[in-house]
């Protein structure tokens, strides 16, 4: 099911984005970081992203500015998922260190889309269990809808009537860069090391 919605959502951020096939071509022409693409965002990668508003793992307001002050792995999900989100999140803490090994400092940012069970506590046990330097993030309900927003990401709560429910929603993992903002997106079929050898390119290139 998780797959399904994961489809739609790379359909929806198409849409979103809009623009044209010629449009992404010539853009691409003249991006710094064209070596290091393995596919095009068509309209073009300052769509994705932008300003947000939210709660760290301390209880204290952040924003976009403070939380991506360096290269960043940005991925939407809940700490209660009991698949996707661990493993896609443990596979982003893998891709820090590969580039850490490679002298690049990339903070892991893990933003809730669950914020009614996800309170700040709750993430820094989560994310402490996956990576020292992982950044938790939570809010009010418009706060990480408008975040979601920014960053065209899908969910949608699957109440079943207990505090067991799920959320359905897209599974992308961002590269951000400090001065340039989305730089690519990964999905999950990219593997650590495959994650690691595009983000550094860009870093390479920013």
């Amino acid at each position: 099911m998780l797959k399904i919605y994961a489809s739609l959502a790379v359909a929806a951020v198409a849409g979103l984005l809009g623009g044209s096939y010629y449009v992404a071509l010539k853009r691409t022409a003249n991006d710094p970081f064209a070596e290091c693409r393995s596919s095009v965002v068509v309209g073009g990668a300052g769509d994705i992203g932008g300003p947000f508003t939210l709660v760290d793992e301390d209880g204290k307001a952040v924003t976009d500015k403070s939380v991506l002050a360096k290269p960043a792995l940005v991925y939407f999900g809940y700490s209660f998922c009991p698949d996707v989100c661990p493993l896609d999140s443990a596979r982003n803490a893998e891709a820090v260190d590969l580039l850490k090994a490679k002298g690049m400092d990339v903070t892991p940012v893990f933003i809730t889309i669950d914020p009614e069970r996800d309170t700040p506590a709750v993430l820094k046990d989560f994310t402490a269990n996956l990576h020292p330097d992982m950044i938790g993030l939570t809010g009010t309900p418009e706060q990480v809808q408008a975040a979601s927003r920014a960053y065209k990401i899908y969910y949608k709560k699957q109440d079943s009537g207990d505090q067991y429910y799920t959320m359905d929603h897209s599974t992308f993992t961002y590269l951000m860069l400090p001065g340039t903002g989305f730089a690519d997106f990964f999905t999950r079929d990219d593997t650590a090391q495959q994650i690691a050898d595009r983000a550094a390119c860009f870093i390479e290139n920013s």
